[in-house]
């Protein structure tokens, strides 16, 4: 096989959370990403010297982890986990039920007895706070507030920390005095973080890359029309213009803030969102950025589809994604490397799902594989191979988080023959690119558009309010009738509203239990330039840009018994009383640029079964799935509990319950696909009753790989009907 350079490129980030004119900060994500994911990602690196790679800091993340650790910055997360367990209002009760349960229940909940056994006393599929609270003790709310907190540690630090490790295996009744030294040993830990990517980068292990400041859209910053590009016919907000000198700002701050952190200034850039255009290109060349990463996708439409893939994800002309491009504009030139989306997307949604040692070989015979499609095509260089994905979120999903993965991953990388991990910078330095793309694709790593940030009404409306905002700050600021230091905090405030995490909250693609609070937050900002500045906001910032729609939800419930006979057919009425659940892609600020096999699931019941319905997206699901061999459905409540459902396309597949990994004789069960696919599984064969919770996700497999989740985090939850079920329905 052609030699393989490999690139890792991790890109940390998290939108500017607090609100420096009100003084709080209403979410924890800095602070507990970065005792788990920002620390521990670099320490797992440390351990294999021999594993270089990349890793992206946005500046609006460093800012915030600056605050914690040199500022004493406080989010409301932290304020009630160091209140004592009887001195908490009512109103941070209710912040404790609703917050301190925010993480992946499968990976980082029920492994630890104890807060498992806190998760089922909340009941937060059955109970609101209010009710929920009566069955909190002082010992329980302790407890609490320790494994919130704890899961968010990296698995690394209880293998390095004797005490950290011995604190976590006591696992309840921790003492006041205990739970402050744990919040205590969780700053100093964050205390590491920069500190730990400094060295790393001055041993040569690791690149340390930047994004504009704020995380902006660049290309929507410097033209709202590039949107129209890829998506003629979307409607775009009412005031187009774009803003050129700020696209200056965020990426020239950027480039001076990591060079004073890190005592050298960044030769990379990962475009926020992998966002990207032609006009672009001289203010970041300018700044002194040598290369910029963006999704492959970009380069197949920059070539007209010459390098792109076919029906069966196959690359044509692979040797040309494989390898860095030049781009040109008025005289400024910048190189440019291309994510594979496949790889990267293995790594961010489906190995999770796979032992560590079967995603490992995975991954080598994918990239092997690269290296046999590129041998001899390649000239004089390695095939370089850049993997590049959100650095913090996907490893909630895996067992231990990630570390079994990684670990082994990168010690056989670093022990193989044709593999060479690599930095950037180091293989442009010595194969500098030779190939020119005549003109960028405008576009995202996303589906290589913008139509996660711009096109939908809210976000068309947030667009707007940000235009009108910035118009009165430039007025207000040509009338020199204020102080430059108030001028200089509200155009900060502005800044911060042109992040991209505002926008990805808004519209349909994506939503989670906080929508309201992003909302709020980019509102305030918007509102902070005006009172920074002594004038009175407008009435409109006042109301939230989301209207009319319920935001947070997984899915809706079940509002009626249903009448299904399972043949696979659309009959309507059957289904008139299910819940629902729209298969969207994606969770936090990466998600799948894949879309997704299903695009619906129903699920109901009556008295004695639980149904399921899966709808294809584009077409009958016999069609549609025919790569699928194998659908299952995990029960996560009754635990132990496994549908394992073969050749699902057929008319009548063949299904087989597991319990606890034995094989259930006789379940009662019964499939079939056509149109669509139904599925009916009995409630004794489960062991539920009456009121009991049902927790599940369906996975769609091929040769044993998993091609898609659904959910795609989280889990479906109900409970099983009483007989009196549609008559407390009708009664709500």
């Amino acid at each position: 096989m052609q030699e393989v350079a490999l690139v890792f490129l991790w890109h940390q980030h998290q939108p500017y959370y607090p609100d420096d004119v009100a003084g709080e900060t209403l979410m924890p994500w800095v602070r507990l990403h970065g005792t788990k994911d920002y620390w521990g990602m670099a320490a797992l690196l440390k351990e294999v010297p021999e594993l270089h790679a990349t890793i992206n800091l946005v500046p609006s993340l460093l800012s915030q982890l600056l605050a914690y650790t040199e500022s004493g910055h406080e989010d409301a997360h932290l304020r009630i986990s160091r209140l004592p367990a009887d001195g908490l209002s009512e109103e941070d009760m209710y912040y404790l039920l609703d917050n301190f349960f925010m993480v992946h229940p499968e990976r980082m909940i029920q492994p630890f007895c104890r807060y498992y056994e806190l998760y089922k006393k909340r009941g937060l599929s059955i109970d609101s706070a209010d009710r929920a609270k009566k069955r909190f003790n002082k010992r329980d709310i302790r407890d609490l507030q320790c494994w919130s907190n704890l899961v968010w540690i990296h698995p690394l630090a209880f293998e390095q920390d004797g005490e950290l490790a011995e604190f976590r295996k006591k696992g309840r009744h921790w003492t006041e005095k205990e739970k402050q030294w744990l919040l205590d040993k969780q700053m100093e830990l964050l205390g590491k973080v920069i500190p730990l990517h400094r060295q790393l980068q001055e041993q040569g292990q690791v690149e340390l890359t930047t994004s504009p400041f704020y995380h902006p859209i660049l290309p929507l910053l410097w033209d709202k029309r590039q949107a129209r590009r890829t998506m003629p016919d979307v409607l775009l907000p009412k005031y187009l213009g774009g803003y050129p000198e700020d696209v200056c700002e965020q990426v020239g701050r950027a480039v001076e803030f990591h060079r004073k952190l890190f005592g050298q200034s960044p030769r990379g850039m990962w475009p926020s969102e992998g966002s990207v255009c032609q006009g672009i290109i001289p203010t970041i060349a300018e700044a002194g950025i040598r290369w910029i990463a963006a999704d492959e996708e970009i380069l197949s439409c920059s070539t007209n589809g010459w390098v792109s893939r076919d029906a069966n994800g196959f690359l044509r002309n692979p040797e040309m994604l494989y390898r860095p491009w030049r781009i040109e504009e008025q005289g400024k030139q910048l190189q440019i490397i291309f994510r594979d989306h496949a790889i990267s997307d293995q790594i961010g949604f489906h190995y999770q799902r796979y032992p560590a040692e079967k995603a490992v070989d995975d991954f080598f015979g994918k990239i092997e594989g690269i290296g046999d499609a590129t041998g001899g095509n390649a000239g004089h260089r390695p095939t370089l191979a850049s993997i590049i994905l959100d650095g913090e979120n996907c490893w909630e999903y895996y067992p231990n988080g990630g570390v079994d993965f990684l670990r082994t991953l990168y010690r056989q990388v670093a022990e193989h023959p044709k593999i060479k991990p690599v930095r950037v910078c180091d293989y442009l330095e010595q194969y500098p690119a030779t190939d020119k793309l005549g003109r960028l694709f405008p576009g995202s790593w996303i589906r290589h558009n913008f139509g996660i940030w711009i096109g939908h009404a809210e976000c068309n409306r947030a667009w707007d309010a940000l235009h009108q905002t910035r118009q009165f700050l430039v007025k207000l600021a040509q009338q020199n009738s204020k102080p430059d230091e108030q001028l200089a905090e509200a155009w900060e405030e502005l800044y911060i509203a042109e992040g991209s995490d505002w926008f990805w909250w808004f519209g349909d693609d994506h939503s989670s239990a906080q929508d309201g609070l992003f909302d709020r937050l980019f509102r305030k900002h918007l509102q902070n330039v005006y009172l920074v500045l002594d004038e009175q906001p407008p009435v409109e910032l006042a109301k939230p840009i989301s209207r009319g729609r319920r935001h947070g939800g997984l899915h809706s419930d079940p509002t009626g018994l249903l009448n299904v006979k399972v043949d696979g057919r659309r009959t309507y009425f059957e289904w008139m009383g299910a819940g629902h659940y729209v298969n969207q892609a994606g969770r936090g600020t990466m998600a799948m640029a894949a879309e997704r096999l299903i695009c619906d699931l129903y699920f109901g019941f009556d008295l004695e079964r639980l149904f399921l319905r899966l709808d294809a997206r584009g077409g009958p699901f016999r069609e549609q799935l025919a790569e699928v061999d194998k659908l299952r459905v995990v029960f996560l409540q009754p635990e132990g509990f496994e549908l394992l459902v073969s050749h699902p396309v057929r008319k009548e597949p063949e299904l087989q319950l597991h319990h606890n990994g034995v094989a259930v004789a006789e379940s009662g069960s019964k499939a079939a696909a056509d149109l669509l696919f139904e599925l009916a599984i009995p409630f004794r064969s489960l062991a539920l009753s009456t009121d009991d919770p049902v927790q599940f996700c369906i996975e769609l497999l091929c040769d044993e790989q998993s091609l898609e989740r659904i959910p795609c985090e989280g889990a479906i939850e109900t409970t099983v009907p009483s007989p009196d079920y549609e008559l407390i329905m009708w009664q709500a």
